[in-house]
This record gives C-alpha cells, sequence and structure tokens, in this order.
C-alpha cells in the first residue's frame, strides 16, 4: 500500500489516512518506552509480533461478539482498522497484583486480587495518565453513564475471554490495558474496542515458572524482551517453532 498522509504517532504506532473514508492505517513501531516515556529504546521486530499477536486477539474478540475497530492485516506491519473517536480513557484490569496497584497498597506482586478490577486512568501523558474515578469521567464528559456501563461491561468479557485463552497456553493474564472509542455508523454510535492487545498492555506471565513475557523485560531490564514477545507468539500458534514468518493452524495448548 502506498505510504499516505500521517495524522498521528504516539509512543509505539502510526495512524495513517486510510484508502476509504472511515478508515485508517495502524502502523506497529519497534520503539518501545516505559514511565511515560521516561525511558526508551528500540525493540528490532516488535511491531511486527505486535501486529500479529493483537490481530489474532481481535479476531477471537470479534468471534464471541466484542465489536473491535479491527478490520484486516495489510502487511507485516500496518492494520485496517476503522476510524474512531477515541475515548480519553485507559482501561486497565487486574486479576493479580503487579505494578502500580503493588506500590499503592502495598500487595505482594504475585498476589491473586479477590476479584477482578477496573481501573480508569486519564489518557494525558503530560499529566501522567492519572487514576480517575467514575465521577471525574461523568463530570468532565469524558464518558456518559451508559458508555461507560458498556465500557465496563466489555472490559469485563474480554477478561474473561482472554484469561481463558492465555491459561489454555501455559500464560497467566494479571493484568492489561484496553482503549475504546466511539464508532458512527450514520447518525448511530457504539462504543467498540480500539487500540491494540499485545504483550506491550499487557502482563503476561508463564503459568508454571511466573516468568515475564511482557514489557515489564524492558521496564526492569530482565533483557530478551523480543525472545519473549517471540515466545507468546509461538503459544499462540502465529509463529512457527524457527521464528520465520508463516501461519500455524492455531494455538499450543500447554497442559
Amino acid at each position: 500500500m502506498a505510504r499516505r498522509r500521517q495524522l498521528y504517532e504516539g509512543k509505539a504506532k502510526i495512524l495513517f489516512e486510510g484508502p476509504e473514508p472511515g478508515t485508517l492505517v495502524q502502523y506497529f513501531k519497534d520503539d518501545a518506552t516505559a514511565g511515560n516515556g521516561a525511558k526508551s529504546g528500540v525493540i528490532t521486530g516488535k511491531g511486527v509480533l505486535n501486529n500479529r499477536i493483537s490481530e489474532h486477539l481481535m479476531l477471537r474478540l470479534q468471534e464471541i461478539g466484542i465489536p473491535t475497530h479491527f478490520i484486516r492485516r495489510i502487511n507485516m506491519r500496518e492494520q485496517l482498522v476503522k476510524e474512531v473517536e477515541i475515548i480519553p480513557l485507559e482501561v486497565v484490569i487486574r486479576n493479580v497484583a503487579a505494578g502500580s496497584i503493588s506500590k499503592r497498597f502495598n500487595i505482594p506482586e504475585g498476589q491473586r486480587l479477590p476479584r477482578p478490577i477496573v481501573e480508569f486512568y486519564y489518557k494525558n501523558d503530560e499529566l501522567g495518565d492519572p487514576l480517575v474515578s467514575e465521577d471525574h469521567i461523568i463530570a468532565f464528559g469524558w464518558a456518559c453513564p451508559h458508555d461507560l456501563e458498556d465500557i465496563t461491561g466489555m472490559a469485563m468479557r474480554v477478561n474473561d475471554f482472554l484469561c481463558g485463552l492465555f491459561s489454555g497456553i501455559g500464560i497467566q493474564l494479571v493484568d492489561f490495558k484496553l482503549e475504546f472509542g466511539r464508532c458512527w455508523e450514520g447518525e448511530d454510535m457504539r462504543i467498540v474496542l480500539a487500540d491494540e492487545i499485545s504483550p506491550d498492555n499487557c502482563r503476561l506471565w508463564d503459568l508454571r515458572t511466573n516468568e515475564k513475557l511482557d514489557k515489564d523485560r524492558f521496564r526492569r531490564d530482565l533483557g530478551n524482551v523480543k525472545e519473549a514477545y517471540q515466545e507468546v507468539a509461538r503459544r499462540m500458534g502465529i509463529l512457527p517453532e524457527n521464528g520465520a514468518g508463516g501461519d500455524m493452524k492455531g494455538p499450543e495448548t500447554v497442559q
């Protein structure tokens, strides 16, 4: 596809004008950041892996009725997606204590939470993406009560499905971040899942060893970041054993 007009560049992706009205091309970069950009680097091949992993998960979620912005993968680094009005919230679902929740409440990392917890963060790098309440969201007009009900319901369905999917391939879904957008179809609006789902925005631990298979390897200087992402892709059945390109029939079940 010929290069189109760039509309936006974020930490890990670039959005270009799409080939048809109401579409965008989402390009996955190899750039890696942590701490709202305080730490940065390049992980060669990360964008290719995230593109394939996110494609696979978005398609699986569509199969169970979760509306998403994903249309199709264009090539190794690009996806065709629906143009949506992004809701300025990061929706974080936590199953196991890790990262900021461990620090905030002095909970040992790795302790399973009594129930999945949904948190909302205001998407604003200059403010450090602060934690916000539903009252903040409604008062400042970022989303209405009905939107929040839809978002929370979808987030919990996504969590239930992905916990099962990852458990079946020997991975624990510790926590993850989702973003949602408003998709207009004529005069009708619906909330859809947007952005990506990949080891960049999920904490994924090996079920047996608790080895980290996500961006925490970059955040904490653990090394072998690309290898961890490749392992996730391999278990999902989208990366052959030799690591070359190509497709496999399905996920590898780990007993």
